[in-house]
């Protein structure tokens, strides 16, 4: 078994774990950690396939990891938004909180 290989079984498990948890996790927070865990796992068998074609004798290709290192950055934006997204749905569901009808008054 090849370093190619176990780190695409690698991915391969944690895209299924991933699923998994996004399809059962109850809440947001689950869901984008389940989400989270799938992307990780798809980078992971990209990476690994990437890897087993420079190890194949082919020249290495710079635009998987290039594609891998941005999807990265994209899905930390994207995480970092969701969370934004889910802690205002929150406040919004659970009301006013009792100081801001007092600074409202006070303007």
């Amino acid at each position: 078994m090849t370093g190619a290989t176990l780190f695409g079984l690698a991915g391969a498990i944690l895209a299924g774990c991933g699923v998994y948890g996004l399809l059962t996790a109850g809440g947001g927070l689950g869901r984008i950690l389940g989400f989270n865990v799938l992307g990780g796992g798809v980078f992971l068998i990209f990476g690994a396939v990437a890897r087993r074609g420079a190890a194949a004798g082919f020249h290495a290709d710079p635009v998987p990891q290039a594609l891998v290192i941005t999807g990265i950055v994209v899905a930390f934006c994207a995480t970092a938004l969701a969370l934004a997204l889910l802690v205002r749905l929150r406040e919004v569901e659970a009301g006013p909180a009792p100081d801001d009808g007092k600074r409202e008054t006070e303007r």
